[in-house]
């Protein structure tokens, strides 16, 4: 390793110049082009994952809706004393007592299918093998007791019992739905009384419903929701080759919620959720392949123009590097010549970089040496000219002053008299911003200064502006830094009053706060944005380095008062979109500081 770092030193500027851009370029355009694409991948992934997570939540929610309402219309059956009456009967009760008793029985399973219609029908059958229905009707004599669905329910009293695909049932039903268009929902009731199970409701549920709520959810292109019941079989699945092909036995063997497979020699991302009330998964399936798509036609686009970005860069570089050694080289061999004895030579150059810099410090060296006395007399005649020019940019305090009393006698003379009053107070505007180049002014003259400034302003927005100024007469005599409220009160407008529709309301008051003074504007303008609020805040206090994104005058306000008095003091700034801005400006309440500060300054 040490003999390389000698050979690097053996090279010549053009060697490690080159050497440096071409690593500086290399490795952010390699790093970017791994890390970046390995990123978007999973970006990518990530993002399709959690979209198909939401919406199996979202099917599986309404799923357990539509299933317990089914179950409220079971348990509105229980309770109802008819119903319950109907359990209990048995063939020996007289037929004119059992009608009554039937008729208010089916006018309830009316009211329940009218009211949910994703209900296909509902019987009800009692341990005598009596049932009663308005929809449903036995297709044989066999009795219904002995059906698996009456003994499954009666098996497990008191749980609900999901039965998808019922097929074999000796029941039909008068629209003749076929066992994939319904689910069956099974419960048995009992009698309040001696609390035995004595009969079964059987309500059919329309997978229509459920094929709704499913068909408006899309994954990808491709991809689709399906159901599997507690026993691995499809509730509901839509028409996709793909759908059979995803095996149950998958999610059995896997602890996590997602998995990958392949089927039909292409990646699936299989995620499922578990259904507390009705232990049914809801299974989304996507196509990896269809989902990367467009990621790997852009990764193939990066490389390609990574490629080029390389080549065009080592151009560039080779190009950068010769312009920057061939002129170094030249000034080499001018100096060599200069050593020799030669003051005649000269560097030429166009270029304002270090080299040519050094190229012009190397020709004044020159002229310097051979023509000592012309090089002073030179420089004296620029200094004077340019004293001059210093001198008639000038504009004296008074000569501004006795310029606005000339124009002011003039309006007064052609009864203008609102330009009188304007003049008036740019003059006043002008005459306290001067304050005889005193730093700091009364708290009266600030309010001064900034009434002629919101006078002015008054009579360029007119009703869109209004103002308030309040200021406690205790503290009217208070010293703070002139121009304090000026760029608050600029910002207010600018970027607060005129930004809203309709008419801007600007409040200004100094008052005394425990031992500080506090300068407060209020505006009920269009308000700062939450994001940029913070970057100010955390600029103000200090958290945050910068000052661009405040504004000059914000800042230099601030450091202005933080410097003297510390970061307990400064500018404070709230606000609300929408409803305006209120910004402070805090000062310790002791008027002999700031005289100090002024006359260590003038000292």
């Amino acid at each position: 390793m040490k003999w390389l770092f000698q050979l690097f030193k053996r090279k010549g500027l053009r060697f490690k110049l080159l050497l440096y851009f071409i690593t500086l370029i290399l490795l952010p355009v390699a790093t970017l082009g791994i890390i970046g694409n390995l990123v978007s991948v999973q970006t990518l992934e990530d993002e399709a994952n959690n979209h198909t997570t939401q919406m199996i939540d979202q099917v599986k929610k309404n799923v357990d809706f539509y299933v317990q309402s089914v179950k409220q219309s079971i348990q509105i059956i229980s309770l109802d004393p008819n119903a319950i009456q109907f359990i209990n009967t048995n063939p020996s009760v007289s037929s004119e007592r059992r009608q009554s008793t039937e008729t208010e029985v089916r006018r309830l399973l009316s009211s329940l299918t009218s009211i949910h219609p994703e209900i296909a029908g509902i019987i009800i059958v009692n341990e005598n093998d009596m049932d009663i229905s308005n929809e449903m009707f036995r297709v044989s004599r066999d009795p219904l007791t002995s059906e698996d669905w009456y003994k499954k329910a009666m098996e497990h009293p008191g749980e609900l019992q999901l039965i998808s695909k019922p097929i074999g049932r000796n029941i039909t039903t008068l629209v003749s739905y076929s066992p994939d268009d319904v689910l069956s929902v099974v419960q048995a009731i009992a009698n309040p009384e001696t609390g035995a199970f004595q009969g079964v409701v059987l309500i059919d549920f329309k997978l229509a419903t459920i094929e709704s709520v499913i068909r408006g959810v899309t994954l990808g292109k491709s991809g689709f929701i399906y159901i599997l019941d507690a026993l691995g079989e499809i509730v509901y699945a839509p028409e996709n080759p793909i759908v059979y092909r995803v095996r149950a036995v998958w999610m059995r063997q896997s602890d996590e919620q997602s998995i990958v497979k392949t089927i039909r020699n292409e990646r699936y991302q299989i995620i499922y959720t578990l259904s507390d009330f009705t232990q049914w998964k809801t299974v989304g399936v996507f196509s990896l392949n269809e989902t990367l798509k467009d990621v790997t036609k852009l990764q193939k686009i990066s490389y390609v123009l990574g490629g080029l970005t390389i080549i065009v860069a080592v151009v560039t570089a080779l190009f950068f590097t010769r312009s920057i050694v061939q002129p170094i080289g030249k000034l080499r061999k001018l100096m060599k010549r200069a050593e020799a004895g030669d003051l005649s030579v000269q560097f030429e150059s166009a270029n304002q970089d270090e080299i040519g810099q050094l190229g012009r410090s190397f020709n004044n060296m020159i002229i310097e040496i051979r023509n000592l006395i012309d090089l002073v007399y030179e420089e004296q005649k620029s200094k004077r000219e340019a004293e001059l020019k210093i001198l008639q940019a000038q504009i004296k305090p008074h000569f501004l002053y006795n310029t606005l009393d000339t124009i002011q006698w003039m309006a007064q003379e052609r009864k203008a008299d609102d330009v009188v009053v304007m003049i008036m107070a740019l003059t006043n505007l002008f005459r306290i911003g001067l304050s005889k180049g005193r730093e700091s002014i009364p708290v009266s003259e600030e309010m001064e200064h900034i009434q002629s400034y919101l006078f002015i302003q008054k009579a360029r927005y007119e009703n869109k502006l209004n103002y308030e100024i309040y200021v406690e007469p205790e503290v009217s005599q208070e010293m703070v830094f002139k121009l304090t409220l000026q760029p608050l009160v600029e910002n207010a407008i600018y970027h607060g009053i005129k930004a809203r529709r309709g008419e801007g309301h600007i409040q200004i008051k100094v008052h005394k706060v425990d031992d500080k003074l506090c300068l407060r504007v209020s505006d009920n303008g269009a308000g700062i944005p939450s994001t940029q609020l913070m970057e100010l805040q955390a600029v103000l206090s200090g958290r945050h380095a910068g000052k661009e994104s405040l504004g000059y005058g914000l800042f230099n306000v601030h450091e202005r008062i933080r410097l003297v008095y510390g970061d307990n003091y400064g500018v404070r700034i709230n606000s609300t979109i929408g409803e305006g801005t209120q910004v402070e400006v805090w000062y310790p309440l002791r008027r002999s500081v700031v005289n100090d500060v002024e006359s260590n300054h003038r000292r």
